[in-house]
């Protein structure tokens, strides 16, 4: 099977979102206390079991017998030092921000060990079930696979589990990975010689629609996360909340959907994609009932102000990944703009930008992720009202009033718009009809050793 991306290795990414390749590679050979399945779902990992305190400050697991690719036994130990490297402050950890609640981890038998929280977190598993929380020890993993040999840009992966291990969950067949462009993984896959491709993207449809692909072969993850355009300009034009509206109120969300020809890839004027753990419905702007050409005269009007006071607006530095699709959606994005008397210029994903896209996948259904993505520490315009809310629902030991908090900081943000959503994450996957296990998911999850059903 090929993946879409560079060749992965086995450490945790540092700061950054995994890479495809990582995404997929590092559950595989470096599993965590738990797992998601091929729909996405929590499933044992190390830990065959675990049990929920009733007031949701305590995460209690038992491991099943596991061992490193050595040999060597799995202990509670083991698994204890490797969290807490991966969520103390000073880790690497992009998932950090959303651990904070974790206040012990500690081994109670060689066999169990108990993570204290010090606010009620319900939605811990699927953190722990991130690439960044797997188990790493000597350079080594705990399967469910081992590297059995990487050469000419291909892992080969063998169970490191015995087949007739009947208690074991996993899968067990043989699989071969390669990292490589889309142009190429799709070669492979139309000539028969892989059996998936995994990590497609926005960026690189274009690439997989030119492939003429039967269309049963090419799945769609109904994936939440952000995808947009975050305000990385910390003074001039875009330094005011009201000019950021004016940008997101200039952009046509529903031709930039139209680009996909994907159905179900609609556009979105929300922060979050529904309620989840917020005391009700994500809030949308005040000028969401406008019609565009109101929208554009309202937008343009505000671009003038700004003119008339101060001075034109240099060109606003869009960033961008590589890839057709990108080049489809700054020729879109520039369009808009010009719309309502402002340039754009593209530039690379990693250069200086006034604007740049987010395009992530949630790791839960936790508000906690999106706020925490586009607010201030993220290097975003700052904004009081929401940053208090945040701390606030960061800190209390009440649930209900955590939702109340959230949704709080949700309403400070859709007025400060230091993000501007524009749809769902874009994922797809080129899958043989002999990929029996495979199902979209809204993770955009596809464990290697869950492509075929058991």
């Amino acid at each position: 099977m090929s993946v879409i991306g560079s060749q992965p290795a086995l450490a945790i990414p540092a700061r950054t979102e995994p890479s495809a390749p990582q995404a997929a590679f590092l559950p595989a050979v470096a599993q965590g206390l738990v797992s998601f399945d091929a729909a996405g779902q929590i499933e044992a990992g190390l830990a065959e079991r675990w049990n929920v305190s009733d007031d949701g400050m305590s995460y209690i697991f038992r491991l099943r017998d596991a061992a490193w690719a050595d040999g060597r036994p799995v202990t509670a130990n083991d698994v204890v030092a490797g969290l807490r490297a991966a969520m103390s402050d000073g880790g690497n950890n992009r998932l950090a921000m959303l651990l904070g609640a974790v206040d012990k981890i500690v081994a109670v038998t060689p066999q169990v060990i108990e993570i204290r929280l010090k606010a009620p977190r319900p939605l811990l598993l699927p953190l722990l079930a991130q690439p960044e929380l797997g188990l790493i020890r000597r350079a080594q993993g705990s399967g469910p696979y081992r590297i059995l040999s990487s050469k000419d840009g291909v892992i080969a992966l063998e169970a490191l589990i015995p087949k007739d291990a009947a208690e074991d969950p996993q899968v067990h067949y043989p699989v071969q990975m390669r990292s490589e462009r889309a142009a190429l993984a799709l070669i492979r896959f139309k000539r028969g010689t892989s059996a998936s491709v995994l990590g497609g993207t926005f960026a690189d449809l274009p690439i997989a629609r030119a492939a003429n692909l039967p269309p049963a072969q090419l799945r769609f993850d109904p994936a939440q996360g952000l995808f947009g355009l975050a305000v990385t300009a910390k003074s001039g034009f875009l330094g005011r909340a009201d000019n950021r509206n004016a940008v997101a109120m200039a952009i046509d969300r529903d031709a930039i959907a139209a680009l996909s020809g994907v159905r179900d890839w609609r556009p979105v004027l929300s922060l979050l994609p529904k309620k989840l753990d917020m005391a009700g419905d994500p809030a949308l702007p005040d000028w969401i009932r406008l019609g565009r050409d109101v929208r554009l005269a309202l937008a343009s009007a505000r671009v003038n102000a700004w003119i008339a006071s101060y001075d034109e607006v240099p060109p606003l530095r869009i960033a961008l990944p590589d890839g057709p699709g990108s080049r489809m959606l700054f020729a879109r994005l520039a369009s808009d703009l010009r719309a309502i008397g402002l340039q754009a210029v593209r530039v690379g994903a990693k250069e200086a930008a006034d604007l740049r896209l987010i395009d992530s996948v949630s790791p839960s259904d936790s508000a906690t992720w999106y706020l925490r993505r586009i607010n201030c520490a993220a290097g975003l315009p700052c904004d009081k009202a929401a940053e208090k809310a945040l701390e606030e629902a960061r800190d209390t030991l009440s649930l209900p009033e955590r939702a109340l908090k959230l949704k709080e900081a949700d309403a400070a943000f859709i007025v400060h718009m230091p993000f501007i959503p524009i749809a769902a994450p874009l994922r797809w996957s080129a899958v043989s009809p002999r990929l029996t296990g495979f199902q979209p998911n809204a993770r955009a999850v596809h464990p290697l050793g869950r492509l075929l059903k058991e």
